[in-house]
């Protein structure tokens, strides 16, 4: 993580609680940080087409993609993610989408806020999964 954002953003792991590596507990930001609030991502390559039907891993490998061209757009990186929300289908197999997110987001320290919701189904009878995030812009 940038020292930048390091100076601003202050991890919570709170003692008595499940340090995981895998997300936060809390996060607190600064008045003054930039957010970036990334709308919901899905397996939709740069025409609009949805890509991979029924593939969860390569939906959420995709989904992870977009994700991070927005980040890039505005200037960031994964690890400047500081709150993700994962909204998949009820039927998809969660490990397959979590194993997709370890291969991006790797030995990182200080992952985001984590939340998953599984619903009966998605904007596109299609989409498997789709991926929210917030950011703190360097």
């Amino acid at each position: 993580m940038p020292e930048e954002i390091d100076m601003k953003v202050e991890f919570v792991q709170p003692a008595g609680m499940y340090h995981s590596p895998v997300f936060s507990q809390g996060i607190i930001i600064p008045a003054s940080a930039r957010i970036l609030i990334i709308g919901g991502q899905n397996s939709v390559n740069e025409k609009g087409e949805v890509m991979h039907k029924g593939d969860v891993a390569q939906q959420t490998a995709l989904a992870l993609s977009n994700l991070q061209k927005v980040l890039e757009a505005a200037g960031a990186g994964l690890e400047n993610l500081v709150k993700t929300t994962i909204i998949m289908r009820a039927d998809i197999d969660l490990g397959a989408a979590f194993a997709e997110w370890m291969k991006v987001w790797g030995g990182r320290p200080n992952p985001p806020t984590v939340t998953a919701l599984r619903v009966a189904g998605l904007a596109n009878p299609d989409f498997l999964i789709e991926i929210e995030a917030q950011a703190v812009l360097p």
